[in-house]
């Protein structure tokens, strides 16, 4: 979904490849195929698609590649709108969350033999790979990664005697304790910051929701989901962030900005942000993975992203699954990985990145990162999402198993298809 993987940082695509129709042509004879693709505004720079146009034409001359880039406001009507068309794109990006969303219309092509054959799916980052995947079938081909990681204040660890980032949750928990004082926050931590929390409610066994039965259920109530919770408002004492808005409310990265933060839970490009509030931080901020329960092992996280789909009918098919081929590939995703500073694909790619402390920290995480249940129906959840007023709830006094069991509720009614 947008915000999982959009950030303020990205190099803007130019004015003059949106303007008008926004596309990009590539070059070729009248005799051509076309391959149209949809991307998302801000995903690529502008650089990076006409290297991979001209690239690509070269080593295909009867293939043009024409890019449209598209809003993510309104996307979702958009995409269902065209694969019920007679004359769709033959490559779309979506959010790696939505693939079920338009894979339940039987108007995706399976790509499964693609992923198996070609593309090395056993490789994959699970976030990405499993939301594309339904029941068995391949749908979506992850194209990149993105997803939270610790922002830490440099000089306020070093002000506290803290030389090292923390190797697991209760190291994490002590230090953030002890940078807890003196008009520093230890973190700051927004009340319904619910991206984070599903990560710890991973780290304990527990799920969201669960396909139990045929039908699925809001699972917030289990033992599991519950630790998770309490760990959360454990860690969010911790500073002085909202117990009843979220991390735009207000946005965190100003808050973190006032010098007076000793960390925050954000996508790495956050740091831009930050340092272009406040120049002095410019240089002073450091990243690491979210600590998990075991020394060394990175917690699990919220993984955003991309994955790359082709209707069933594009009238392009063999020439789109090349082109997807070709940007799911090891060439495009390290070319992908060290222009935008993206997590590759698969796990066997992290060593492209190294040397980027922000995105080996992204690219650690990613390797346990998850996506949201593979349910058609997971965006009715979000769009009135029973889960930040929960976590207000249970950090205000509230009794945590009687506010999981009403949110559980809430949620397995928003999956009913």
């Amino acid at each position: 979904m947008r915000n999982r993987v959009l950030a303020p940082s990205i190099a803007l695509v130019s004015a003059v490849a949106l303007g008008g129709c926004g596309v990009i042509p590539g070059t070729g004879s009248d005799d051509t195929r076309t391959v149209s693709i949809w991307l998302m505004r801000d995903t690529v720079t502008e650089d990076f698609l006409q290297r991979f146009t001209d690239a690509y034409e070269d080593a295909h001359p009867d293939v043009k590649l024409e890019v449209t880039f598209q809003e993510w406001t309104g996307i979702g009507k958009k995409v269902t709108a065209a694969l019920e068309s007679d004359n769709p794109p033959d490559v779309i990006e979506v959010g790696n969350t939505q693939v079920a969303q338009y894979a339940e219309s039987d108007a995706l092509l399976d790509l499964t033999l693609e992923s198996v054959r070609d593309l090395g799916n056993e490789e994959w980052l699970p976030g990405l790979a499993e939301p594309g995947s339904i029941n068995g079938s391949q749908y979506g081909i992850p194209w990149y990664a993105a997803n939270r990681v610790v922002i830490y204040h440099k000089d306020l660890f070093a002000d506290a005697g803290i030389t090292q980032p923390p190797k697991d949750r209760e190291e994490w928990l002590e230090q953030t304790e002890k940078l807890n004082r003196d008009g520093v926050q230890g973190i700051y931590l927004s009340g319904q910051d619910w991206y984070t929390l599903a990560g710890f409610v991973w780290d304990e066994g527990g799920e969201l929701a669960e396909l139990k039965g045929g039908e699925w259920q809001g699972t917030l109530d289990t033992p599991e989901a519950l630790r998770g919770m309490a760990f959360y408002k454990e860690l969010q004492a911790h500073g002085e962030g909202p117990k009843d808005a979220d991390e735009v409310t207000p946005p965190q990265t100003e808050v973190f900005a006032g010098g007076r933060v000793a960390q925050m839970i954000a996508v790495p490009s956050a740091a831009a942000v930050i340092e272009k509030a406040n120049p002095a931080l410019k240089g002073r901020l450091g990243f690491f993975p979210v600590p998990g329960k075991e020394a060394g092992v990175p917690g699990a996280v919220f993984t955003g992203g991309s994955d790359l789909i082709i209707p069933a009918n594009s009238r392009e098919r063999g020439a789109a699954i090349e082109v997807v081929t070709a940007l799911a590939g090891e060439e495009w995703q390290t070319e992908l990985a060290r222009t935008m500073n993206y997590v590759p694909n698969k796990t066997t790619l992290s060593s492209v990145i190294e040397g980027e402390e922000s995105t080996a920290a992204m690219a650690a995480g990613a390797a346990r990162g998850r996506a949201a249940p593979n349910s058609p129906q997971w965006a009715n959840v979000e769009a009135d999402n029973p889960i930040k007023p929960y976590m207000t709830a249970v950090l205000t006094g509230a009794d945590p198993e009687d506010a999981a069991r009403e949110a559980s509720r809430r949620i397995t009614a928003a999956l009913r298809p």
